[in-house]
């Protein structure tokens, strides 16, 4: 029986065996997976910082004011100072061994572990990589290069487990844009939101049950914080609230809680609107006041630790907890590339590649 690359003389040649001499090289054919997350700047200087800002913030998916109102805003204004107050809060969490932030330390991470899962079932016909939606490597980039290799046929994975506008639906169109661009577009499939996929809620609530056994005291409340969005997203049909508040329910019926135990809220406002709360920096110095002692975070949001959870929460948030008389601040890591995570992962992925392999 011939297989499907059987057209290569000699096999992995790159040779079709009945194209003429100068045909350009064809690679094996491959499916490919692609993980995508949020971004980072290359550095933490002040220009490193204002390019990846700008890249981000002039994105119409996270800010989608009139351009000709918000652009001078941005440029003039908010970049003359943001990548300053930025820098700072990278410096503070630095891979510096590495010199790149822990978002790309374990993104590559994850790829590695997910990558040698799916060698193990699929063997070489399956390429993994990963990109960045802001920064680099780029979406662009790395779709061209996997197609370079064979992959005909991609699985891109946006690693946000709720969806949303600014995540979800800002990786899509990126992906898409550099489709537009190309004389032979790879088929492609993409992963849809997984915040209610047991899996992932077996790894969630396996990290907060471990965090618990290796606290020297049980918290009072668990804070499920999730990054914020307007609320006028909401409004307008956005579904990632809707999935922040069930994958809470979802999380506390898998523990076994009562409702008091654990409680939804949003961080890292940004801008005058009004955006959906409670706002975790408010609601935590709250709980304070109520006579809590001790509380612990964590964010079922966000797939990697990142500048948001290492320092808004572990550093910004836990002052707010304190100074309103909280005693003792317990983080909850995010899955990052734990086992169970990357098994859960490794699910999604073998169940949305059906009839690719």
């Amino acid at each position: 029986m011939r297989s499907e690359n059987s057209e290569l003389d000699p096999p992995g040649s790159g040779r079709l065996a009945h194209a003429p001499v100068d045909h350009p090289a064809v690679p094996r054919k491959k499916v490919g997976v692609l993980l995508a997350n949020l971004g980072t700047p290359d550095a933490t200087d002040y220009w490193s910082m204002r390019r990846y800002l700008s890249e981000f913030l002039s994105d119409k998916r996270v800010v989608d004011y009139s351009a000709w109102l918000w652009q001078p805003l941005l440029q003039l204004v908010i970049l003359t100072r943001r990548p300053f107050k930025s820098g700072e809060a990278y410096r503070g969490i630095w891979n510096t061994e590495k010199d790149e932030s822990p978002l790309l330390t374990t993104t590559r991470d994850q790829t590695r572990k997910i990558a040698e899962g799916l060698h193990e079932a699929y063997g070489d016909d399956v390429v993994v990589d990963f990109c960045m939606r802001y920064g680099n490597p780029s979406t662009d980039s790395v779709l061209r290069r996997m197609q370079a290799q064979g992959c005909e046929k991609i699985l891109f994975f946006p690693l946000y487990p709720q969806y949303a506008g600014p995540t979800t639906a800002t990786a899509n169109d990126q992906v898409f844009r550099t489709l537009m661009t190309l004389k032979w577009q790879p088929s492609l499939r993409t992963v849809p939101a997984y915040f209610e996929h047991p899996d992932y809620l077996e790894a969630l609530s396996n990290s907060v049950r471990e965090a618990y056994s290796a606290a020297e005291s049980t918290p009072d409340v668990l804070v499920a914080s999730y990054h914020g969005v307007p609320k006028r997203y909401l409004m307008e049909g956005d579904p990632y609230h809707c999935q922040c508040q069930k994958t809470t329910r979802l999380l506390k019926e898998r523990l076994g809680w009562r409702d008091e135990e654990i409680v939804t809220t949003f961080q890292s406002k940004f801008g005058p609107e009004e955006w959906v709360g409670p706002a975790t920096v408010d609601h935590v110095a709250e709980l304070a006041r109520q006579g809590k002692k001790h509380i612990a975070v964590v964010s079922p949001a966000f797939s990697s630790d990142c500048v948001e959870t290492l320092e808004e929460i572990n550093e910004e948030i836990k002052d707010s907890f304190e100074a309103a008389g909280g005693e003792t601040f317990t983080y909850i890591p995010c899955l990052n590339d734990r086992d169970d995570h990357i098994a859960a992962l490794l699910t999604i992925i073998r169940n949305e590649l059906g009839g690719w392999l």
